[in-house]
């Protein structure tokens, strides 16, 4: 569990600063501050809540809401597939658990250290995960619940979403360190730009359907290259 938190603390300035700016949009997309509490401890995905917030601003219909966050999020279908295999041995009531306080950065992290781990589902394993989505989790919620607070404070001229986007990127760059992930990388980036016009953030789904298939494909033919 040290070994998790140790590991998480460079993502820690991206969670914040992410978090914070979720705070603030929420009060300032009209949620009142009891609302917009409510939403960061029970739904607790800034990218769904950002897509949800122009819509409930525009009186959409409930099941639009909804939809627009299920097909934003829906690359958690992919990250559940993959953790599966280490947290199968638990019950459904530990694993719900663990999948509302899974986050990307919490998976990117784990995957990274355990990905090609032979065995799976140990104790490591889940004292590890536990020590990355702990922290996170409350880290999160400290910095959304604060931009609750001080968003009233908060000029538009701060621009903190660039802030937060800089910080993002500032911790996923060096993660890039195989043709693998550069694939994925350029291949989600291309595919993100060129979908922006889609409806209900629909480029990011396909964005991160691209990318994975992109990493896949480019490991195989590594490997069949170090084969040959």
């Amino acid at each position: 569990m040290r070994a998790g938190f140790i590991d998480f603390i460079p993502a820690l300035i991206a969670t914040v600063v992410w978090g914070f700016v979720t705070g603030v949009a929420m009060v300032k997309s009209g949620l009142s501050g009891f609302e917009a509490t409510l939403m960061t401890l029970f739904v607790y995905a800034g990218s769904a809540q950002l897509t949800a917030l122009p819509l409930i601003e525009s009186h959409a219909p409930l099941w639009l809401i909804f939809t627009a966050g299920f097909i934003v999020n829906i690359r958690f279908i992919i990250f559940g597939a993959a953790l599966q295999p280490f947290f199968r041995h638990l019950s459904w009531k530990k694993r719900l658990g663990l999948g509302y306080i899974t986050s990307d950065m919490v998976f990117v992290l784990f995957m990274s250290k355990y990905g090609d781990a032979k065995e799976r589902g140990s104790r490591e394993h889940l004292w590890y995960y536990l020590g990355i989505i702990l922290p996170g989790w409350l880290s999160w919620q400290i910095a959304s619940l604060s931009g609750i607070v001080l968003s009233a404070y908060v000029p538009p001229s701060w621009s903190l979403e660039f802030a937060a986007i800089l910080a993002l990127l500032a911790l996923l760059i060096p993660l890039v360190n195989n043709r693998a992930m550069w694939a994925c990388l350029i291949t989600a980036s291309v595919i993100a730009w060129v979908g922006q016009a889609l409806p209900l953030r629909l480029g990011l789904v396909a964005a991160v359907l691209g990318g994975v298939l992109a990493g896949v494909a480019a490991e195989q033919l590594q490997r069949h290259r170090d084969a040959r």
